[in-house]
């Protein structure tokens, strides 16, 4: 086995029970989910821009959470990928400020509760796909997309149903103004973090000969 590998391999039938290296895979994913969502993704201006005092940062309006939602899919599998998010949802609704903007059981009733419940599904779905194939840069990147499609379409659903049963105040918080908030003006942000994340798991894969 090798190291930090999921417990299956491809064209290998999936087992059910969960090992110790997806249980590690887990509490690296939900370290990586914590620390992300604290980190602001930027990126550096052209070389020749630099200067002998500092190298200008331009942010990019995301931070890494999603990527380390991603990322984990794409190194540790669905299984860990699962459990990871899964815990960091925990986390944050028992009142631990893990997410964005603090924790506890009230972030149900905020519009961008359901982009973290889409945490769950994005990373299994990302996780699935990148160990259907060898990994190649095209495989993941595919992977990659697919989870953070999840991640919106679960999203916009709370979104709505939230809308619908009155359980956001519509007045503070207008349903396109939301929608544009939580979904369509971050993606630039986010699709700039995928790729990164999609040469990063790459390069690690095939550092660790799986």
């Amino acid at each position: 086995m090798t190291w930090l590998s999921p417990s299956y391999r491809l064209n290998r039938p999936v087992r059910s029970v969960i090992t110790v290296t997806e249980l590690l895979w887990a509490l690296i994913g939900l370290l990586l989910t914590i620390g992300g969502t604290l980190l602001k993704a930027s990126i550096t201006g052209m070389p020749w821009t630099w200067s002998s005092q500092a190298v200008p940062l331009h942010f990019l309006g995301v931070s890494y959470q999603i990527g380390a939602v991603l990322l984990i899919g794409c190194l540790g599998g669905k299984n860990a990928a699962v459990m990871s998010q899964i815990a960091y949802i925990a986390l944050g609704l028992v009142g631990f400020p893990v997410f964005d903007r603090g924790g506890g059981l009230s972030y149900l009733r905020e519009p961008s509760f359901g982009y973290l419940l889409g945490f769950v599904p994005g990373a299994w779905v990302c996780g699935y796909f990148a160990f259907r194939t060898p990994p190649r840069l095209e495989s993941l990147a595919f992977s990659n997309l697919c989870g953070l499609v999840v991640i919106h379409l679960t999203g916009i659903v709370y979104l709505i149903f939230a809308y619908l049963l009155k359980w956001v105040d519509a007045d503070k918080y207008p349903f396109f103004k939301s929608l544009f908030s939580f979904s369509v003006n971050l993606l630039p942000g986010q699709f700039a973090v995928l790729c990164a994340v999609t040469v990063l798991a790459f390069v690690m894969r095939r550092l660790m000969f799986y």
